[in-house]
């Protein structure tokens, strides 16, 4: 493991740079400060880049269109790679009759959930007319009642012997320097543990996206998984699924990680990057 390394002296050695969104270009103040000179610098030394982002609420062309937004010039929809992505895929195989329920905003649903499979919310479910219920979907953690629609929830997983599947796998994520707040993935994990059951988990760590961007990258060109350099601030995401999926890996510090605490989180997980670095724009 290599600390306190530069970034650009990093990333020379890789011919495709997978960069996890929020932590490493963006975090709750907005913008990395000196993300778009980072962007440029990999794009004139002929690196590709993917964004790899466990955020299920978009698709490709609005994370596009808010990056741009943002201020972050450049970024094209084919390279937002989005945990919704793999979500909406496995739904167009699998969820082919019946209705699929949802957690979350109808503006997620809207983008991952089949135009010709009627979706309802959980709020909106009768638990006595439940038959033609196919999948449960958690989508996003905004757009329904914490209390009771998380409850009807698992009366209808209890009643229904049907597939659960998790569009954003992370368990939190930051809303302040120091305060966090709980995201799908931690609701799911909650569902999960009342049910005694597995569900089916799209996302960093799990490999589909890691696959799914190596597939796609090697339409333009010949990458090995040598060539590949992961960067997230999340140890549990981004890290080991980077590590899982046999790709060299970099933590930063602009998101989740603290440097006072990594080592602890580090001895503590087992889940160790190649590279250490203090943010993606040095």
């Amino acid at each position: 493991m290599e600390r306190n390394a530069s970034f650009f002296t990093i990333a020379r050695s890789f011919k495709a740079i997978f960069l996890d969104s929020y932590g490493v270009v963006k975090n709750h103040r907005g913008l990395i400060p000196g993300v778009q000179g980072t962007i440029n610098y990999l794009r004139d030394s002929g690196k590709t880049l993917r964004i790899l982002t466990n955020d299920a609420s978009r698709s490709p062309e609005q994370q596009a269109a808010r990056f741009e937004h943002q201020g972050l010039k450049g970024l094209q929809p084919e390279e937002i790679i989005t945990s919704g992505m793999m979500a909406h895929m496995y739904l167009v195989h699998k969820a082919k009759s019946g209705r699929v329920a949802y957690l979350g905003t109808p503006d997620a649903a809207a983008y991952i959930l089949r135009a010709d499979c009627p979706s309802v919310p959980v709020s909106d479910i009768d638990l006595d007319d439940i038959d033609d219920i196919s999948a449960m979907v958690f989508l996003d953690d905004e757009g329904f009642d914490w209390n009771q629609d998380i409850n009807k929830t698992v009366n209808l997983l209890r009643k229904r012997n049907i597939p659960a599947i998790v569009a954003n796998s992370d368990k939190l994520y930051p809303v302040a320097q120091n305060d966090v707040s709980i995201a799908t993935g931690g609701i799911a994990r909650l569902v999960e543990s009342i049910l005694n059951r597995n569900f089916i988990h799209f996302g960093k760590p799990d490999s589909q996206m890691f696959s799914y961007a190596f597939d796609h990258i090697n339409q333009y060109g010949q990458f090995g998984k040598s060539d590949i350099l992961m960067v997230g601030d999340t140890l549990h995401t981004d890290i080991l699924g980077g590590n899982k999926f046999g790709v060299a890996t970099a933590l930063v510090f602009t998101g989740n990680t603290s440097p006072d605490t990594v080592d602890l989180d580090i001895s503590a997980s087992g889940i160790i990057p190649d590279y250490i670095c203090p943010s993606i724009v040095h």
